[in-house]
């Protein structure tokens, strides 16, 4: 059994809570062992079956593998003390729709873009710059965690970031973790015996960038919401400490984040990356920006857009919006539902399917 270490009284809090945690996962697991091994060895009430001996199986309130250590309670306010307490104000890493302890996704099909997006941002925030419609208030400590990409490649991009920008970020304002770079890969963020190992790497971080939801969090089975758990807890564990995340995930074949819909329920802002309808291959990285969840913004600020890179630089404009019969009748055949049609031109299912009869006729 693991045995605090002899200088515990000095280390920080959080490192002390790691330590707690460690030592009461371990005495549950043995526990839960213990507890298997005679319950293996009881015998079952009623007559033996066919094979001469019958041993029971354990009940489904059997004490989980792993609980966490809530070692120093919870906390309740009234609602006085609520109204006199004072809470710093929440200052935006990006604005309109990343602000600090935010947690936030962004999600695309592949080859739309997600990476050159995450990078962008990535350097906007550490380097108090801006990037398509979107803000900095203020440099901020950004940690990119890709575990998709080689190291090589993600040095390009990088490079052709910092080139076409018209700021600079402090060197230590931008660290990358990137999967090419560790001996053993990428500690499987869905795993809670393994998040602990990233602690470190994040400790002073503003932003963590999580690059890519499949990749990363390698346990993860995306269309099972309790597997989510595990994840969502380390996000909201990130946000009490003071840090935003950034998820950038899938899109999946129904246009929306690929899996659960539980993923988008703690988070303030969900962006999702779009084909435009007249999208050509030869044109690149061009696509439509939509906030599919607003939380804290409204008007214009969550107005959908244009955006597109055109020889190491980003532009931005309004969607064209073609609402013409053939348009939507063309995007129906193309396999889009009457709801993404809808989504897309800004206009109601019962419009949409107007159109649609309309053309036809």
């Amino acid at each position: 059994m693991t045995m605090l270490p002899p200088d515990f009284n000095r280390l920080s809090p959080e490192i002390q809570d790691a330590w707690r945690s460690r030592i009461n996962r371990e005495a549950i697991e043995a526990a839960t062992a213990e507890y298997h091994a005679e319950e293996r060895l009881k015998p079952r009430h009623g007559p033996a079956d066919t094979r001469g001996a019958t041993y029971r199986v354990a009940p489904p309130d059997a004490p989980p593998a792993f609980v966490p250590a809530y070692t120093k309670g919870l906390v309740a306010l009234t609602g006085a003390e609520l109204l006199q307490r004072e809470f710093p104000a929440r200052e935006f890493l990006l604005s309109p729709w990343l602000p600090s302890k935010a947690l936030a996704m962004i999600f695309a099909e592949r080859g739309i873009g997600k990476t050159w997006v995450g990078l962008n941002i990535a350097h906007a925030a550490a380097g108090h710059g801006s990037f398509l419609r979107w803000s900095a208030a203020r440099s901020c400590r950004v940690v990119y965690i890709d575990g998709e990409m080689p190291a090589g490649a993600l040095k390009d991009r990088y490079a052709a970031i910092v080139a076409g920008s018209d700021f600079d970020a402090p060197e230590d304002h931008f660290r990358l973790v990137a999967a090419d770079l560790q001996p053993d890969g990428l500690p499987d963020l869905a795993d809670p015996t393994a998040q602990r190992f990233y602690d470190d790497v994040i400790a002073d971080a503003d932003l963590v960038v999580v690059d890519n939801l499949s990749t990363v969090c390698r346990a993860l089975r995306e269309n099972e919401a309790d597997s989510w758990g595990p994840v969502q807890s380390w996000c909201l564990r990130q946000r009490a400490a003071g840090r935003s995340v950034l998820l950038i995930h899938h899109a999946g074949k129904g246009g929306g984040q690929r899996g659960t819909s539980r993923k988008e329920d703690v988070l303030d802002s969900v962006i999702s990356l779009k084909r435009p309808i007249d999208y050509d291959a030869s044109e690149g990285a061009r696509f439509e920006v939509h906030y599919s969840k607003a939380r804290g913004f409204w008007g214009e600020d969550a107005a959908p857009f244009e955006a597109r890179l055109v020889d190491g630089k980003w532009t931005v404009g309004e969607i064209a919006v073609d609402d013409s019969p053939d348009t939507i009748r063309a995007m129906k055949e193309s396999g889009a539902t009457v709801r993404e049609i809808a989504d897309r031109l800004g206009m109601s299912k019962s419009a949409v399917d107007r159109k649609l009869k309309g053309g036809r006729e």
